[in-house]
């Protein structure tokens, strides 16, 4: 195994299985659309390593997740409402957890690639077109629709936000 190869993953997996878990919703998916990336990325070490490979790595996750999307073509059937598993009330912070994991998994793959590229990942649009190899005004479409998706999903989202701290 290449030496800077090695480097790199163990420096950046962290971040990009974080990736593959927003994309994926499910954590052996996620294992296992990181470790297709990774394997990706490593055939073509040679030629990325002077540019910017964890772009190529989120670009092959993206792509990965797409193609295992549309073989899949398993209808879900969403429940309106979290299922309560267990005892007693959760705390405000897990409810939003679970309402947000929720609409989310209601996205369109591509719009969920966008709101995790560009609000967890905080890229701007232009490198998440790059990142996603499409066009600006396509990244902006997506987001919008899927901004206003989540709106939808979780019409009290903005309320139940915890407050954040002035930067």
């Amino acid at each position: 195994m290449s030496e800077t190869f090695h480097e790199f993953v163990v420096q950046r997996s962290a971040a990009l299985s974080r990736t593959a878990y927003l994309l994926t919703g499910d954590h052996q998916l996620a294992e296992d659309l990181l470790q297709s990336a990774l394997a990706r990325t490593y055939r073509h070490w040679r030629r990325i390593r002077g540019g910017d490979p964890e772009a190529y790595v989120r670009r092959a996750m993206y792509h990965q997740q797409v193609s295992w999307w549309r073989r899949r073509r398993v209808v879900e059937r969403l429940a309106p409402e979290p299922v309560e598993r267990g005892g007693g009330d959760h705390a405000d912070t897990t409810a939003l957890r679970l309402s947000l994991v929720d609409a989310l998994r209601r996205l369109t793959a591509r719009q969920r690639a966008v709101v995790v590229l560009r609000f967890y990942e905080d890229l701007t649009e232009a490198q998440v077109a790059e990142a996603l190899g499409c066009s600006l005004g396509t990244v902006k479409r997506h987001g919008h629709e899927a901004l206003r998706r989540l709106r939808d999903f979780v019409p009290d989202l903005v309320e139940r936000l915890p407050e954040r701290s002035a930067r």
